[in-house]
C-alpha cells in the first residue's frame, strides 16, 4: 500500500487536481466582476453570460486535462521502458540461462569425455596389436581379415592414457610393438573407429604380419 509507486501515483493525483483547480480558478476570476453588473442585466442576458463563462471554464479545463494526460502518458511510457530495461547482471543471468551455465557445460563435457574414454578402453582387449612410441603414444589396431578392408583404430592416447592402453593390452595379452614414427602418424591422422589411410598400409601390414606370425596364423 505504501510502495514508492503508489506514493508517486498519489502525489500525481494531487498535482493534477491542484493544477486543474488553479487553472479553472484563474479563468473564473475575470468573470467575477460580472457579478457586480449582473443585476442590471435581463434574465436572458444573465443566462447567456453564465453559458459563455461555463463554456470557457469547461474548454480551458479540458485543454488542461489534455495536457496533463499527454504528460502523464509520456511519463508512464518512460517508466515502463525503464522498468523493462534489464540491469547488467540480469543480462548476464539471461545469457547464462540461454547459453547454459559454463560450469555445468564443462561438467557435461568432462562426463562425456570420461564415458568415451571408458568405451575406448573397453575396445583395447579386442585389438590385434598396440603400436607405441614407446612411452608417449599408444595406438590400438584391430584387423579382422574376413570383414575389414583395412585395420581399424580402436583406441589411442598420449602420456598417461597411452600408459593405460599399454597396461590393458598387457593384461589381455595383446601384442605391443614399438614403432615411434608410425605411432605418432596414426595418432595424428586417424580418428577412433576409422580405418587407417592408404599411405600407412605397408607399415601397418608389416606389423600385422609380424603379429600374425607370433600367433602362428
Amino acid at each position: 500500500m505504501f510502495s514508492m509507486k503508489s506514493m508517486v501515483e498519489f502525489l500525481k493525483g494531487i498535482l493534477k487536481l491542484s493544477v486543474l483547480g488553479f487553472i479553472s480558478f484563474s479563468m473564473a476570476v475575470p468573470w467575477v466582476l460580472d457579478i457586480a453588473v449582473m443585476p442590471d442585466f435581463e434574465l436572458g442576458g444573465i443566462l447567456d453570460r453564465i453559458y459563455v463563462v461555463s463554456l470557457s471554464i469547461i474548454a480551458g479545463s479540458l485543454m488542461v486535462m489534455f495536457v496533463i494526460a499527454a504528460l502523464d502518458f509520456a511519463y508512464q511510457k518512460f517508466d515502463f521502458t525503464k522498468s523493462m530495461r534489464m540491469s547488467r547482471q540480469e543480462v548476464k543471468d539471461e545469457h547464462k540461462d540461454s547459453e547454459g551455465d559454463p560450469q555445468i557445460k564443462a561438467r557435461i563435457r568432462k562426463i562425456r569425455a570420461e564415458r568415451a574414454q571408458q568405451r575406448m578402453m573397453a575396445n583395447v582387449p579386442d585389438a590385434d596389436v598396440v603400436v607405441t612410441n614407446p612411452t608417449h603414444y599408444a595406438v590400438a589396431l584391430e584387423y579382422k581379415m574376413d570383414n575389414m578392408h583395412a585395420p581399424r583404430l580402436v583406441a589411442k592416447g598420449v602420456d598417461s592414457l597411452a600408459f593405460r592402453i599399454r597396461e590393458v593390452a598387457e593384461e589381455n595379452e595383446v601384442p605391443i610393438v614399438e614403432n615411434p614414427p608410425l605411432a605418432r602418424a596414426l595418432y595424428a591422422a586417424v580418428e577412433l573407429d576409422e580405418e587407417i589411410p592408404v599411405e600407412h598400409y605397408q607399415a601397418v601390414a608389416e606389423i600385422i604380419g609380424y603379429v600374425m606370425g607370433l600367433k602362428g596364423k
